[in-house]
């Protein structure tokens, strides 16, 4: 009985956390997830740190 109870504790705070991780993807117009990668980040750009698996040339 008490693996059931923290077996759906556990579930619902997962779902609260997939919840409250995309408010801006479920309840915003054209919302999405910013993007994590190193070419799309501008202060990066500007510190000459580039991604490892895009080296220039």
């Amino acid at each position: 009985m008490k693996f059931i109870l923290i077996a759906i504790i556990t579930i619902l705070l997962l779902a609260v956390a997939v919840l409250l991780l995309g408010v801006k993807i479920f309840f915003v117009k054209d919302g999405k997830f910013p993007s994590g990668h190193v070419h799309d980040n501008p202060k990066l750009r500007e510190r000459g740190i580039g991604c490892a698996s895009h080296p220039k040339e």
